[in-house]
């Protein structure tokens, strides 16, 4: 599987060996579930959410599915039958279980899943042992950290769900980080180069590297805070059908949405659900959990704009400094998900992984606070759909009046 696929998640002047890049991985996955209750690995809250125990099982599986049962002859699948249950969307790679239903499968349990997970990780490692580079482990280290984040994002969701708002960790940050300084930062026109065209690795997406002309422009330093959005919100903004796209209006009216989706409105104030449970709402926290739609219909309220994917990366490589680029929040672009010129997917099953999913959805960068350490990177495109927000998204705007 020769597969253009990731960037490494460890500096190549300390990376560790790939089998202790492979431990770290794997054990910061099973880390992330200390905090929660048995019960809490079994339930989906939504479509679009997978139980706790689903991301265990289906990172195993990918390893197992393109790593051993194409390298290791000799290797028998723990049940043959979790090959069904566990793959998400590979066409290629067999018949899949119905997403909506994953938290109907009660069956293996949480114990029997982690007993996978050891019966995959004892022969990965024996696999190991004679590597020292390997793009299709390094691509499967990788999309376990997609699904760190994926794994954080869905049980917060979850426990959200849950009448008594449990808290995920008490301990752990997600508001704001860098408290960011108002303000722009101008780019001249000229002709930029973006993508990925370093030594190493990257997914495949982010390739080929290719020339943009840009007009001048200039770029939010900061992302839109809560007190910020809180002043669109009191201005009735999502009652105000101007500001919004025809099929984002559509979504507001049809699902009554009036705030982001984790905030709710007390008597004495906005509160917000976090890792923590309901606390007061950070007004100087960055915006977090709104859609495409919402973050577009804000711009259009101020008198600004999103930024172009182009722009963003552009702004990012020339402005290296420039707060909350990473860390904080995935942020909006108005560039719709498609393929860079001269893009070509992978073959064989691998190649799903993002050609498929270019149509009908709206490129994100940067990273955000659920974002596992080493998995971010300036030519990183994320993607969801218009009107997603459970996922950790906020706003940069941006402006071509400078």
């Amino acid at each position: 599987m020769a597969v253009s696929s990731i960037a490494r998640p460890f500096a190549s002047s300390t990376r560790p060996s790939l089998s202790e890049q492979y431990r770290s991985v794997r054990s910061y996955t099973e880390k992330l579930c200390e905090p929660l209750e048995i019960e809490d690995y079994v339930v989906s809250s939504m479509p679009d959410v997978s139980p706790t125990k689903w991301h265990l099982a289906h990172t195993s599986w990918f390893f197992e599915t393109f790593i051993l049962r194409e390298r290791d002859p000799h290797y028998v699948p723990l049940n043959p039958r979790y090959a069904y249950l566990f793959n998400s969307y590979y066409v290629q790679a067999g018949e899949r279980h119905c997403r909506a239903q994953r938290g109907l499968v009660t069956r293996p349990t949480v114990e029997q899943v982690f007993e996978y997970r050891r019966y995959v990780d004892e022969h990965m490692l024996e696999l190991l042992e004679n590597l020292d580079e390997d793009d299709a482990v390094t691509l499967g280290l990788h999309h376990e950290q997609q699904h760190q984040e994926l794994l954080l994002t869905d049980i917060k969701h979850v426990l959200w769900t849950n009448p008594l708002k449990p808290a995920y960790d008490s301990k752990r940050a997600n508001q704001a980080g860098v408290k960011a300084s108002s303000g722009w930062s101008e780019i001249a026109e000229n002709v930029h180069r973006i993508g990925y065209d370093d030594d190493g690795f990257s997914f495949d997406n982010e390739r080929p590297a290719h020339r943009v002309f840009l007009e001048r422009f200039k770029i939010a330093n900061c992302l839109v805070t809560n007190r910020e959005y809180l002043a669109f919100i009191d201005d009735v903004g999502y009652r105000t059908a101007k500001h919004w796209l025809a099929a984002g209006w559509a979504v507001v009216q049809t699902e009554s949405r009036q705030a982001p989706i984790y905030w709710e409105k007390e008597e004495d104030g906005w509160m917000e659900f976090t890792f923590a449970g309901m606390t007061p709402l950070d007004l100087d926290a960055p915006v977090c959990h709104v859609s495409y739609y919402e973050a577009d219909a804000y711009a259009r309220w101020a008198g600004h704009r999103l930024p172009t994917e182009p722009e963003w990366e552009v702004a990012a490589r020339a402005l290296p400094q420039l707060p909350q680029l990473y860390g904080d929040r995935w942020q909006w672009t108005q560039s719709a998900y498609v393929a860079y010129p001269g893009y070509s997917p992978p073959t064989g099953a691998i190649g799903e992984y993002n050609g498929k999913w270019m149509s009908d959805q709206w490129v994100l960068r940067g990273s955000s606070v659920a974002t596992p350490p080493g998995h971010s990177r300036v030519t990183y495109r994320n993607f969801f759909p218009s009107d997603t927000r459970w996922q950790f998204t906020g706003i940069r705007l941006a402006s071509s009046e400078c």
